[in-house]
């Protein structure tokens, strides 16, 4: 990249004397060996940190905050037979932090109820603590009151079989899910005796590692592009380790994996970017700390700082679907809109703005060529975003310094957390668990048809034959009460099994070599007889 022209904007001069004065005073700090005796230390205190958060606690006991017992729709098998067993089982169990962060993506069918942007939890509102078994594990504990949101712990759950009428009702910031009927596996929590190094440290990290990127800026001061690598090793492995860990224990041999691309693309970073704006701060320790730590912090907490934001990922699907997504996109579009004027302006003022122009022109109509190749989803990813941008903060002002400190944060967090993501995806792999759009079976039995006098042992229910499509269906699958009961090419069951002191959910779909296709909504048959039809469209 040619040597951009150095106007006077391209000089950041100090306002506070109060800046010389601390060069003067901490000047003997900045010897390149005390330096190099600080990151020795630094690592041998991480390596420690990192041990006793991580690797202490026997592997097979750490889960995931999404760990469930029992998995979605039809997982499980006919009568849940793939997921026993139901009773006499105990686990211990130790589960991270921020674990009610971990929220359904994707609207879950739990009896009529569409359970969707909130953990799952399903029950605990009775006297001794009752949840549904495909509740996740780690927020229904929460619930429970047996770990913390904020610094995870250890608990013992215990199966209890099948369990009816699941209360529900809010507790440390989790509020349940009620199910009126039986499900064949429940669980309960107490605490655990059996593990220890339960408290999740990534707080205690945090602040370490807070504290070391303070005296990097302000007391050792080492060369600018020193200081930029610090930042890229430091973030990196803070997220990898603490913040937003892909799996627990740490995933050390994918990190590794993805960390050399991530300082190619680092380096990149350092070449159009930042060495013109970071050395320019050289002479402003203080401002120079006030002005890149908070913001790359942000970035590096992209997880935490974004989590109350209705926006899980840039795609109209999601963004229709969640409430309030439209508005905070909005608001973000119109922040970086004007943070993109007025570096266009700078861009202008330092004779750039033609350089940039072209090249970002050229960018989008590569951008505008493959989003049209069939098959494919363009999807942008943050560290995609923070790629984009990062060219923009080439300029030696106090904005751009904060924009790219943001940026490489953002990128950090992307990579550490989520790999090299492709930006172009297929639709398959963005569905997650939503519904495939297939065809919907019929009930013939509703609520003109059902015979309330007849008692329910014997009662049949009846569905249509398949439709006329070419999607090539073979068989149906009938869950019952949120459990698989049939499946089949049978187009009738009988409701003999049921409690008819409980009220019943029925959901229906069709398969095609044993793999179902979108299920119903729910028909509900009330105990009194009341039979009500399911709503349209799938669960």
């Amino acid at each position: 990249m040619r040597t951009a022209p150095r106007p006077w904007l391209h000089f950041v001069t100090a306002g506070y004397p109060i800046e010389s004065n601390w060069k003067r005073w901490t000047r003997r700090l900045t010897s390149r060996y005390i330096l190099v005796a600080f990151v020795i230390a630094y690592i041998i205190g991480l390596s420690f940190l990192v041990r006793t958060n991580s690797f202490l606690t026997p592997p097979e006991s750490v889960i995931s905050c999404g760990a469930v017992y029992w998995t979605n729709e039809d997982n499980c098998g006919v009568n849940g037979t793939l997921c026993e067993p139901f009773t006499d089982t105990s686990f211990d169990f130790r589960c991270p932090a921020n674990c009610k962060s971990l929220v359904l993506a994707n609207a879950r069918p739990v009896g009529t109820e569409e359970v969707a942007f909130v953990p799952l939890v399903v029950g605990g509102g009775d006297d001794k603590g009752t949840y549904r078994g495909d509740s996740f594990i780690c927020s229904a504990a929460i619930h429970a009151g047996i770990v913390s949101n904020s610094k995870g712990g250890c608990g013992t759950v215990s199966l209890v079989g099948t369990f009816q009428n699941f209360l529900s009702s809010s507790a440390h910031g989790v509020s349940s899910t009620a199910f009126p009927s039986t499900f064949p596996l429940s669980m309960r929590f107490s605490p655990s005796n059996a593990l220890k190094y339960c408290a999740d440290l990534r707080n205690e990290a945090l602040a370490f590692d807070i504290i070391v990127t303070f005296i990097l800026f302000l007391l050792l001061r080492p060369p600018p592009v020193v200081l930029f690598w610090c930042l890229v090793c430091l973030g990196y492995w803070h997220i990898t380790l603490f913040s937003d860990s892909r799996d627990m224990p740490p995933d050390l041999s994918g990190a590794f994996g993805d960390f050399l691309p991530a300082l190619f693309v680092s380096y990149a970073f350092w070449r159009f970017a930042w060495r013109h704006t970071l050395p320019a701060f050289s002479d402003l320790p203080l401002e120079r700390a006030v002005w890149y730590l908070p913001f790359y912090w942000l970035g590096v907490l992209f997880n935490i700082t974004t989590q109350k934001i209705p926006i899980d990922r840039l795609l109209g699907s999601d963004i229709r679907q969640r409430p309030g997504a439209l508005t905070a996109l909005i608001v973000i579009v119109i922040f970086i809109v004007v943070a993109i004027l007025n570096q266009m302006r700078v861009a202008r003022k330092t004779g750039w703005l033609t350089f940039y122009f072209w090249r970002y022109l050229l960018g989008a109509a590569v951008v505008l060529v493959l989003s049209q190749m069939p098959g494919l989803v363009l999807r942008l990813h943050h560290y995609i975003a923070a790629i984009l941008l990062m060219p923009l903060t080439a300029f030696p002002t106090r904005p751009s310094a904060a924009y790219q400190a943001f940026c490489l944060g953002m990128f950090l967090n992307g990579i550490a957390k989520f790999k090299f993501d492709s930006f172009l995806q297929t639709p398959a792999e963005l569905r997650r668990d939503a519904p495939l759009g297939s065809s919907l079976p019929v009930f013939l039995t509703n609520s003109t048809s059902y015979n309330a006098s007849v008692p329910l042992q014997s009662q049949t229910l009846f569905w249509d034959t398949f439709p006329n499509t070419d999607e090539g269906w073979n068989g149906y699958s009938l869950v019952i009460d949120d459990v698989q009961r049939y499946v089949g090419l049978a187009m009738n069951f009988s409701l003999a099994i049921l409690d008819p002191a409980l009220p019943h959910f029925f959901r229906l779909a069709f398969q095609r070599d044993g793999t179902s296709g979108d299920y119903t909504q729910a028909a509900t048959l009330w105990p009194n007889g009341t039979w009500v039809d399911p709503a349209p469209g799938p669960a």
